[in-house]
């Protein structure tokens, strides 16, 4: 299957959001516990202004998932790092799909002057954990039990990747 990423827009909102709240419902991936409504979108378009941001379609133009950089903190005294998200649905992991998407965030963000990607993940999230670490990630930080969805503790880790 051929995959094609384009810049997020605001036509995207509908296929973003509910690639969202599959996570947010389903899986430790996503930290909210209830669903979002279609104008929180909007913190996604605000987050990322400046930064890379995609939606992916399948061969059938349908929305796979999305991903995106944004700020590690506000202010210059951080511009060099930058946080990766990505969400992308089930049935097209495992295809190449992130791994692509990475390599187009870090020539991006060197173009920016950014030299540090950060990711936020789910110590329940074992697959994410996986592919950071395949693709030369180093743990770097992690709050023990801070967080608490379905009942069930889990650790934030922080990952790193130096560019």
């Amino acid at each position: 299957m051929a995959y094609q990423f384009e810049k997020v827009i605001d036509r995207h909102r509908t296929a973003v959001i509910d690639i969202f709240n599959h996570y947010i419902a389903g899986s430790f991936a996503a930290y909210p516990e209830e669903p979002v409504g279609y104008e929180f979108f909007d913190c996604f378009l605000n987050m990322t202004r400046g930064y890379p941001a995609v939606a992916i379609k399948d061969d059938a133009e349908k929305i796979a998932g999305f991903a995106f950089l944004h700020a590690y903190r506000a202010g210059r005294v951080f511009s060099r790092a930058a946080e990766i998200t990505y969400f992308i649905l089930p049935d097209h992991t495992g295809k190449g799909i992130g791994a692509a998407i990475l390599e187009q965030f870090k020539s991006a963000a060197r173009k920016q002057g950014i030299d540090t990607l950060l990711a936020n993940i789910s110590s329940r999230n074992e697959g994410s954990l996986r592919f950071h670490r395949k693709h030369g990630f180093k743990e770097c930080g992690r709050f023990r039990r801070i967080g608490r969805k379905f009942g069930e503790d889990f650790d934030v880790v922080w990952m790193q990747l130096e560019l």
